[in-house]
């Protein structure tokens, strides 16, 4: 029995609970911690964890017996926590984004790997149907080289949601929409495509003057193979309509699912290409649901890659290609030049300072709250069509 101990208890912090929760036989939360111990407290309450000890400091837990424990703060603080503990011995989970900065990606990594426990970045849109099969679709390659891909972040967020003490500053929440909404999308379009040769970007903040982060951003890729791509990321977009499109030479396919092959008539316009079309959906209906969905996924991942050595789906090096490719949109967007990858230790954008020091600052934060009475939210388009 794996003993879970969970930092901060914040809303995202509901999720990995009620996660492990689905496996009584294989872990225990023993511990929540919070600066806000009364937060900690009311989780312990209101989710039922019997024997579980709230905290204030989770300096307390570092030496205690623990097996795991979840990463559920502000980004500014996973680095320090995650090599804190992962040098006390302790497997990590971290909250996405990884961390602010390359340089703090580097320190995670490197503490994982002297300390030989593991750590994974939460990324649990890859532990939905649709983004598995979707996956599975490109790998084959029944739709041919991706020639254009496409990725629709979009959210909606409400001026008040950057009112949070921590929210829409560059040194606490580490950056906007691209950052903390799209790192989702961003994570998936790498994991099916690898890591693009260059970008530019632009952003722009067009709806919360109570923050210095971007509320919407654009990128245009491109790719090794000569393939094109684009990433809108956004907390403006009424909807929330969020989309994965992959263009091969021979088909189109995306989640939410949708699935377009053509061939070509003899003066070269279009007609649907129904045989093909038939074939990859026929791949497609047959591969397998997955077992557990979103947060509950990822963590049964994490518990049997303790248990029984099974491989990481999002390793910490998983987590460092999202945050480079997040990092090159900022750059990019700020010194209006293009970016080329991969970002070296001698790049501005490579630490948290640099960073800092070079990104706009849209609005100065003009609002601070410790905590909203409604706590409730919302993860997202679950891909479904």
């Amino acid at each position: 029995m794996l003993k879970v101990a969970i930092i901060g208890a914040g809303a995202i912090s509901r999720a990995h609970i009620d996660a492990y929760l689905k496996f009584p036989d294989r872990c225990q939360v023993v511990a929540v911690t919070d600066i806000y111990v009364d937060k900690a407290e009311s989780r312990i309450s209101q989710c039922q964890l019997p024997g579980a000890k709230a905290y204030g400091d989770y300096k307390e837990l570092l030496e205690q017996d623990i097996d795991l424990v979840s990463i559920c703060t502000p980004p500014y603080t996973h680095a320090e926590l995650a090599v804190e503990f992962l040098r006390a011995g302790k497997h990590v989970l971290v909250e996405k984004p990884m961390a602010s900065s390359l340089e703090e990606c580097d320190a995670m990594n490197q503490a994982a790997e002297e300390s030989g426990k593991l750590l994974s970045i939460v990324a649990q849109n890859r532990f939905r149907t649709p983004m598995m099969k979707l996956k599975s679709v490109v790998d084959s390659g029944l739709i041919g080289p991706i020639v254009h891909s496409q990725i629709d972040s979009y959210w909606w967020r409400g001026h008040c949601y950057y009112d949070l003490w921590w929210r829409g500053t560059w040194e606490k929440e580490g950056g906007g929409c691209t950052l903390n909404h799209a790192v989702h999308h961003i994570d998936a379009l790498l994991w099916m495509m690898g890591r693009p040769t260059e970008l530019q970007a632009f952003m722009s903040n067009t709806s919360h003057d109570n923050a210095e982060v971007e509320d919407l951003s654009i990128a245009m890729l491109k790719f090794d193979n000569g393939g094109l791509g684009q990433i809108t990321s956004s907390v403006v977009h009424h909807g929330e309509e969020q989309q994965l499109i992959f263009q091969g030479k021979a088909a189109r396919i995306s989640a939410p699912w949708k699935l377009v092959a053509s061939s070509s008539m003899d003066n070269g316009f279009p007609t649907r290409n129904d045989v093909l079309a038939e074939e990859i959906q026929a791949y497609y209906d047959n591969l397998p649901e997955v077992a557990y969905e979103g947060h509950t996924g990822q963590i049964d991942n994490v518990l049997s890659a303790i248990e029984r050595g099974d491989s990481l789906l999002i390793d910490g090096h998983s987590g460092r290609a999202t945050l480079e490719l997040i990092l090159g949109i900022y750059k990019s967007a700020s010194t209006g030049e293009k970016v080329r990858f991969p970002l070296h230790a001698d790049d501005p954008f490579y630490t948290r300072k640099g960073i800092q020091d070079n990104v706009p600052h849209f609005y100065e934060k003009s609002a601070s709250v410790e905590n909203f009475q409604d706590r409730t939210i919302t993860t997202g388009s679950s891909l479904k069509g």
